[in-house]
């Protein structure tokens, strides 16, 4: 099994039995991202390296107007995609295997975390991962602290609460909050 199998199964929502060749895999590329994220974190670091950091995390091309204060927490790093002109504050934390995609024009606050895996509610398979992407539509604010869920997409140009708990999708243009994270308006528009 190779990485791309791993990131076939999890794109397609397989779940990854605990113990399998594509959990291993899974272990295997947490390592790497482990050990990037240590260099990213351990010191200082001018913005383009932080930007060459990321790429080397990602496994992608990481656009000059990204910005990213660390420290950044990704536990896998090969399934996480950012658009043009998003900033990400210090602190977060990405379970991305099952997928986060961040548009374009987004802020991230202080320790938001991301988490796209579930564990299985069968005591018999706990170990069993169930993946399912998160995506963060263009122009969204994710306020300090918030938690976005597995399989949530938040809609373009919305905003998230501090301490919000996202456990569903959030609309286009809607400002949510609390926990679980609830419609309480819609954004205003110049």
């Amino acid at each position: 099994m190779e990485l791309q199998d791993l990131l076939d199964a999890m794109n397609a929502g397989e779940r990854i039995e605990g113990g399998s060749p594509l959990h291993e895999v899974m272990h295997v590329a947490s390592q790497q991202a482990m050990r990037v994220t240590a260099e990213l974190n351990g010191s200082y670091h001018e913005p383009a390296r932080v930007r060459e950091l990321l790429a080397e995390l990602t496994g992608m091309e990481i656009a000059e107007s990204v910005t990213l204060f660390p420290p950044l927490t990704a536990d896998f790093g090969r399934n996480l995609r950012l658009g043009e002109r998003v900033f990400i504050n210090s602190g977060c934390r990405f379970q991305d295997q099952g997928g986060i995609t961040i548009g374009d024009d987004c802020l991230i606050g202080h320790d938001v975390v991301m988490a796209t895996l579930n564990h299985d509610m069968d005591p018999a398979r706990r170990a069993d991962l169930h993946p399912a992407p998160i995506v963060v539509g263009n122009r969204v604010w994710i306020g300090a602290k918030a938690t976005v869920l597995p399989g949530v997409t938040i809609g373009e140009d919305a905003v998230v609460g501090a301490g919000s708990v996202v456990t569903k999708d959030v609309p286009a243009g809607t400002v949510v909050v609390g926990s679980p994270a609830r419609v309480v308006r819609e954004v205003p528009r110049s």
